[in-house]
């Protein structure tokens, strides 16, 4: 969990008076009264990943209301933002009833398990069929056009992380931040967070269960921080465009290596399996990067193309992408076929591993990538693992026991380690 804390850390919410980020109003549908229902989006349209945040779902629930306008002030880290429900069931709120004004239980009325149950106004009343509700339909229909990565439901009066069927450590992240015991509230038939886990399995929706009566303004701010932490947790890193020169001779080139080593008729990486850390063996990021720049044959090989890698992270823990991941890089001999190479400007394991602010950027970047490509962490290796990867294959016959020191089998267990220690890749769009 240090990770967890150290990145965590990161983040601090804006104060209530300070100017927030982008905040762009939304009407996502009308209730059974023909009220709107409405969101906030916080944060840069172009961010990669969303955070939803639903206040109320039970009319008489509102506690997580305030949450949600606090976070209005927020600042989402890059490529993070924000959707904010109020209220996802207005006419319930104004009469402070758990029902929507046909009297069903929306958290009753989503396709997943979803079971008829009861008549109107009963405390369970699942409705006539799934989503048949207005306010049901507009949270599904803005949950499969959004995607979110996360989502938290507040809910009333159980005081509790519920082991919702998302991603543990993103539940237990909260409940730390919160001080609120993460325990699992038996499964109930036709609930949001069951749908959202079923349908969108590689992303995570969780219940909090807040404490009778309103928030008073500390217990409001913790809730809020802790949706910061999350928000950090799952922000992917920042990167910086350093692109190398790849033009149509070193693609030629690649083509042709791809050729005679994997029997592909192609430069283009279509789909990479593995990801492959390595160091740069030296201490300079102007060294590495004009060694990769410059299409050369490598000293070790003498092969065209030069050798390069997708990524080379400098010890200040910049991250610079030289080559997009969609065209392979001379890398890792029997894996540049399917793997995405990571450089890290340094000369030992130790040293990089060492490098907090480096070792933090390199994970995150992992991450991310393994929810871009799906991509299993067990298929993230170092260089020195690479003749072990079920992924190897080489048609050069002196090549087929190639491979080179660095990343080594001890220093990747704890990488490995830390990585299962960070958010679920999940999915990204």
């Amino acid at each position: 969990m240090r990770l967890a804390v150290a990145l965590a850390a990161c983040l601090v919410l804006a104060p209530a008076t300070a100017a927030a980020a982008s905040v762009t109003p939304l009407t996502i549908g009308r209730t059974v009264e023909d009220e709107s229902i409405r969101a906030w989006r916080v944060g840069s349209p172009p961010a990669e990943r969303v955070v939803l945040v639903v206040g109320e779902i039970h009319g008489s629930e509102p506690a997580g209301i305030d949450v949600v306008r606090r976070l209005r002030t927020a600042r989402p880290p890059r490529g993070v933002a924000l959707l904010l429900v109020e209220s996802a069931n207005p006419d319930g709120g104004r009469g402070g009833t758990r029902w929507n004004a046909h009297g069903v239980d929306l958290n009753r009325n989503f396709p997943f398990g979803w079971q008829p149950n009861g008549v109107p106004f009963d405390t369970y009343y699942s409705g006539p069929a799934p989503l048949s509700e207005p306010e049901s339909s507009a949270l599904a229909g803005l949950i499969r056009r959004v995607q979110p990565r996360v989502t938290v439901w507040y809910h009333q009066h159980m005081r509790l992380v519920d082991r919702s069927g998302g991603d543990p450590y993103l539940e237990r992240l909260y409940a730390q931040q919160t001080r609120l015991p993460y325990r699992r509230i038996a499964p109930l038939p036709g609930t949001a967070t069951s749908w959202q886990n079923s349908v969108f399995p590689r992303d995570s929706a969780f219940v909090v269960e807040l404490p009778a009566g309103r928030l008073d303004r500390s217990s409001v701010n913790r809730h809020a921080g802790a949706i910061g932490s999350i928000a950090r947790a799952i922000a992917p890193p920042r990167v910086v465009q350093t692109p190398i020169p790849y033009g149509p001779q070193r693609r030629r080139e690649m083509r042709a290596y791809a050729e005679r080593h994997y029997a592909i008729d192609d430069y283009r990486l279509l789909h990479p399996r593995v990801i492959v850390e390595h160091y740069t063996a030296s201490n300079s990021f102007a060294s590495a990067f004009n060694t990769f720049a410059a299409d050369v044959p490598d000293v070790e090989l003498g092969e065209l193309p030069g050798v390069c890698a997708h990524y080379l992270i400098d010890r200040d823990g910049t991250v610079h992408q030289l080559v997009p991941a969609s065209i392979m890089c001379r890398h890792t001999v029997g894996l540049n076929w399917t793997s995405i190479g990571i450089e890290h400007v340094g000369v030992s394991d130790a040293q990089v591993m060492a490098n907090r602010r480096q070792r933090v950027a390199s994970l995150r970047l992992t991450r991310m990538l393994q929810g871009r490509h799906r991509i299993a962490t067990r298929n993230v290796i170092g260089h020195a693992e690479s003749l072990s990867s079920p992924f190897h294959r080489e048609r050069v016959a002196s090549l087929r026991r190639q491979t080179h020191g660095d990343f080594a089998r001890p220093a990747m267990r704890r990488y490995r380690s830390m990585l299962g220690r960070m958010a679920a890749p999940g999915s990204l769009r």
